[in-house]
C-alpha cells in the first residue's frame, strides 16, 4: 500500500467509492460531504483534484456540521492505494488527510485533530489505515511539528488500534463542541 497525491487518472476510482456509499470525504459531515464532493467532481474534475492540496488554505472557510464556518488551515489529502488489490475500484482503498497550523503543533479549538483517515468499508481490516498513518507521519514532521493529535469516538476500537500501533498515547477524554454534535471523544497524541 502506498499514498498517492490525488490525480485525474485515479479520480474515477475515488468517485466510485463515494457513490458506492459507506465512505465519506469527511467523517464528520458524512453523506453531505460525499454529495458535495461528487458535485464538484462532476462540475470540474481538474479543479476538484487541485483543491485536495491546499497548503496555503486558499479554499475558503470550512463548514462545520452545525453549519457554522471557521477559518481553513493548510491541508492536503492523500489516497491510499494498493496496486495488488484488484476489484471493481482498482487500487483505491481510502484516504488520509493532514492539516496544520504553521509555526506551531497546536491547533485551533475548532479543529479536532491534525490527521483524519477513512478506509472504504469493503477493504477494512487489512491494515491500510495503520500503514497510511505510518507513511504520513514523516511528512508531518517536515512541517516542523513536534507532535500530531488525532481524535476518535470512545467506541472506535479499530481507529484506536491504528493510532496506538503508530505510537499514539491517550491524552484526554473530552466532550466535543456543540458544533460537532457533542459527545465523548478521545484525544491521542503521536510524538514526532
Amino acid at each position: 500500500m502506498k499514498l498517492l497525491v490525488p490525480a485525474l487518472p485515479e479520480l474515477d476510482r475515488y468517485a466510485a467509492a463515494l457513490r458506492r456509499g459507506g465512505f465519506w470525504a469527511d467523517n464528520i459531515r458524512r453523506e453531505v460531504s460525499a454529495r458535495e464532493e461528487l458535485a464538484k467532481i462532476d462540475a470540474d474534475p481538474a479543479a476538484f483534484v487541485a483543491s485536495l492540496d491546499d497548503r496555503e488554505a486558499k479554499a475558503g472557510p470550512v463548514i462545520l456540521p452545525d453549519g457554522s464556518q471557521v477559518k481553513r488551515l493548510p491541508s492536503y489529502r492523500r489516497w491510499m492505494w494498493d496496486d495488488g488489490d484488484g476489484g471493481h475500484d482498482g487500487g483505491f482503498c481510502g484516504q488520509i488527510g493532514f492539516r496544520w497550523q504553521p509555526g506551531t503543533s497546536s491547533l485551533p479549538s475548532y479543529v479536532l485533530g491534525h490527521i483524519g483517515y477513512a478506509v472504504v468499508p469493503w477493504k477494512r481490516g487489512r491494515g491500510y489505515a495503520t500503514r497510511a498513518l505510518a507513511l504520513l507521519l514523516p511528512e508531518a514532521r517536515k512541517e516542523g511539528l513536534a507532535y500530531v493529535e488525532l481524535t476518535t469516538d470512545t467506541d472506535n476500537l479499530p481507529s484506536k488500534k491504528v493510532i496506538t500501533n503508530n505510537g499514539g498515547t491517550l491524552v484526554e477524554r473530552f466532550t466535543k463542541d456543540d458544533a460537532y454534535g457533542g459527545g465523548d471523544t478521545l484525544r491521542w497524541r503521536i510524538m514526532l
